[in-house]
């Protein structure tokens, strides 16, 4: 006769997890082990010791919360600073655009349209905070109001200004003026306007040297 085995009923099962762990905690030795018997009296000085630790946890806890609420103040508070900062130099380019504005109206407006004013003031404010030559800032200028023209062309009106502004020397700008006094704009050629577009944004940039320094 034949004996058959189940051998799948003998092979022993692997343990749990819990298992596992209480294994370890009853293996572990006697001074770090969980104490099972609450009546036992280092069962009072264990449960002491996890009291305080949850105590200093919460401790730990509460001055990590005061002290980012202080951390975030702070930033809440640099960046206050830094847009008031942004926007006083925001509100600062606009007050120098409107007092250059107001400048060149009170000088030339009596024989230059107002817009074209306007134009070499708003040129004359972006130019100002670029790295260039004076002689490529007054190009500038001037090619807002007359695109058409080339860049050597203008080059030859503003070659005297930019020589000056570098010299500390001063152009007689009344002389410029004068050529187109009491005529109508529209009927001076592009040449007299463009000598007229040259003088006023060397003007221009003159002013501007001195609402930058007085702000």
């Amino acid at each position: 006769m034949i004996n058959k085995f189940d051998n799948s009923n003998n092979i022993p099962s692997s343990p749990t997890q819990a298992e596992l762990e209480f294994l370890e905690l009853l293996l572990k030795p006697e001074d770090v082990a969980y104490p099972w018997n609450p009546a036992d009296e280092q069962s009072e000085a264990y449960f002491d010791e996890l009291e305080q630790q949850f105590a200093m946890q919460d401790v730990l806890e509460e001055e990590l919360h005061t002290r980012s609420q202080s951390f975030y103040a702070k930033l809440d508070g640099l960046w206050a600073q830094v847009t008031n900062c942004a926007d006083y130099k925001c509100n600062t380019k606009v007050s120098i655009f409107d007092s250059l504005c107001e400048t060149l109206h009170s000088t030339f407006a009596a024989g230059v349209p107002t817009g074209w004013l306007n134009e070499i003031a708003r040129k004359a404010t972006e130019v100002t905070a670029m790295q260039q030559s004076i002689s490529e800032q007054l190009v500038q200028c001037v090619q807002t109001v007359l695109p058409a023209w080339e860049t050597d062309d203008i080059e030859v009106f503003a070659r005297p200004y930019a020589y000056a502004m570098r010299s500390s020397d001063k152009p007689n700008l009344t002389s410029v003026m004068n050529k187109i006094k009491n005529r109508d704009w529209a009927t001076l050629s592009e040449i007299e306007q463009a000598k007229v577009s040259v003088a006023i944004a060397y003007y221009a940039l003159r002013q501007l040297d001195k609402l930058e320094t007085e702000a």
